[in-house]
């Protein structure tokens, strides 16, 4: 199969009922997230270079915090999709926002693209990220706060790669990874979880190097759905039917593997939209996103208060 060329836009969508499907594993827990809204008159928005000054380029986040007098609120590090090698985290601006508003202090990164950096400098650059917030968490006031990842695409790719090799001894891990890149939990749209479901295609190619005949451990290396264990973070998915792009069963397969794993995660299938339809019209698949965080966030940070520290 080839990796499709980015379709048109539907002229007319009919939106409709989303089916979703929810692990029998999920646990019903208070919500954490605060309920107030954060007036953006409240907001500390700056723009922030997280790449160390010897790095092959400077790269940079947008960063909302909601309310610099508030401790311990909720971190939600976003990642743009666009093939590996195109758009800008000004796609994730009104989602950075929503979460803003919130309560998460949110941070809306940049990351090196194909052809010229190549596998695996984008998930290096993703990991740079998680480490540089992590460096961030006093300023923050922010010792023990959970963190979500959210990425869309070639976005969601790199946050569910980074996410399982984190603290794996994986050589995805070294040397930028470890245990801090891990989020708490993952909200991922359009995944290409399997890479190896493509034979060639341009965007594939230039973002591995050749084609799977050409490099077949590599195209296995750079598919999250190989590092899948027991400690993935909880995960919610959100997918077009219709995608051509990027087939609904790279979803499917995701959350199955996931499931045999034991990982708390929901699968909303969207039944009218294609790839980049299933983004623009995000509305129904952003407020399941909520209620995914705002049930299973609590554990997450009540493990973290108490001094439980993550996997190694």
């Amino acid at each position: 199969m080839k990796f499709l060329a980015l379709p048109a836009l539907i002229a007319l969508i009919t939106l409709s009922a989303c089916k979703s499907f929810q692990s029998s594993n999920s646990l019903v827990l208070q919500d954490t997230i605060p309920q107030q809204k954060f007036n953006e008159s409240s907001w500390t928005r700056f723009t922030s270079v997280y790449t160390p000054d010897d790095w092959p380029e400077s790269l940079t986040a947008e960063v909302i915090h909601p309310n610099s007098n508030i401790q311990n609120l909720p971190i939600m590090l976003l990642v743009h999709g666009g093939g590996w090698q195109r758009r800008s985290y000004e796609d994730m601006q009104p989602l950075a926002e929503h979460w803003a508003k919130r309560g998460f202090i949110t941070v809306n990164i940049a990351y090196r693209f194909a052809p010229e950096y190549q596998f695996p400098a984008q998930l290096h650059d993703v990991q740079l990220a998680m480490n540089w917030i992590d460096s961030k968490r006093a300023e923050w006031k922010t010792p023990h706060s959970p963190l979500v990842a959210f990425g869309f695409s070639s976005g969601a790719h790199l946050v569910s790669l980074m996410a399982n090799v984190a603290g794996q001894h994986s050589e995805l891990d070294r040397p930028y990874g470890g245990s801090i890149t891990r989020p708490d939990l993952v909200i991922l749209g359009g995944l290409p979880s399997d890479l190896q479901k493509w034979d060639s295609g341009r965007l594939i190619e230039d973002f591995l190097g050749g084609t799977r005949a050409e490099f077949p451990q590599r195209y296995a290396l750079a598919s999250p759905i190989t590092h899948i264990h027991s400690k993935t973070p909880p995960t919610f998915m959100f997918h077009g039917r219709l995608d051509r792009l990027v087939p609904p069963d790279h979803a499917t397969d995701y959350y199955q593997a996931l499931r045999q794993q034991s990982i708390l995660t929901e699968l909303k299938l969207l039944p009218l939209s294609g790839h980049v339809t299933s983004f623009i019209f995000r509305g129904s698949s952003i407020r399941a996103a909520d209620e995914f965080i705002d049930t299973h966030l609590h554990l997450i940070n009540t493990v973290k208060v108490v001094g439980v520290n993550k996997e190694p």
